[in-house]
């Protein structure tokens, strides 16, 4: 993988060719080729074999993860055999609920991206994000919103806490995380809005379910005009250690934030 993390992960379920086809024209920054929820139990043979062909044939310019089911699920070692070999960015293993339910998976070699659904993975977050094989935290807050028992799945507010502990724990790892989906695929304006509160609360791009939400996503993910003319200055007006510019203290920190910023661009 690239230094970068993604900014857009978008779900392509491996059962469907027309998607799969269509995921190369988009601007996704990583397609994650699903073999779990979106694959009825009856189609998920056919899902391996289309996602092996898929994969085979390439995705240029993008990054490329699967999405197999979880330890305990019948379905996972056959999961395993098919993305085993494969040129892949990462593997994302939904419900890991500890370090132990990697174990199946780290055989591969490959990245692994640990989706936190349940209270059990919020307080193990720490210790799955410090793992060796952990290369980022995936929020999976409709699951989470479902094991809360909440009367309203799309409260965030709601799961503030899980959500921030999710993005500590990735930060103490030293690992990437990623914001959860949003339902509501007609939703535009919802979208915008819950994209830019993922990063202000520190995420580093958002997981996705219809293509209409990947530019949206980059934009929200991306420095603005205005952040980017605000580092530039920072880095120009920077001599080392603490100073004053603009009306506030800078050190060597904002220095390096701003410098990380600009290489977003």
């Amino acid at each position: 993988m690239t230094d970068f993390a993604p900014r857009s992960l978008l779900y392509v379920p491996g059962s469907n060719a027309r998607a799969l086809e269509k995921a190369r024209g988009l601007a996704a920054d990583m397609l994650i080729i699903d073999l779990e929820d979106a694959v009825p139990a009856d189609r998920k043979a056919e899902a391996r074999g289309a996602m092996r062909a898929a994969v085979t044939a390439g995705f240029p310019g993008k990054r490329v993860a699967v999405r197999i089911n979880g330890t305990g699920s019948e379905h996972q070692a056959d999961d395993l055999a098919a993305v085993a070999g494969l040129a892949l960015d990462a593997v994302v293993l939904p419900k890991v609920d500890a370090p132990s339910d990697l174990d199946p998976a780290r055989s591969l070699g490959v990245p692994l991206l640990a989706m936190i659904e349940t209270p059990a993975a919020i307080y193990a977050a720490r210790a799955i994000a410090a793992d060796p094989a952990t290369r980022g935290l995936i929020a999976g807050l409709n699951d989470l919103a479902h094991e809360l028992k909440l009367p309203d799945g799309m409260d965030r507010g709601a799961m503030s806490h899980a959500i921030q502990a999710i993005v500590l724990a990735a930060r103490a790892g030293g690992v990437w995380c990623f914001d959860g989906v949003y339902n509501a695929i007609d939703d535009a304006t919802g979208f915008a809005a819950e994209a830019a509160e993922g990063r202000r609360l520190g995420f580093d791009g958002k997981t996705l379910i219809h293509p209409s939400q990947v530019d949206p996503c980059n934009t929200a993910f991306a420095p603005s005009p205005r952040e980017i003319a605000a580092a530039e200055a920072l880095v120009a007006a920077a001599t080392g250690g603490a100073q004053r510019h603009e009306g506030r203290m800078i050190e060597d920190m904002h220095v390096a934030a701003a410098r990380a910023l600009l290489e977003r661009r």
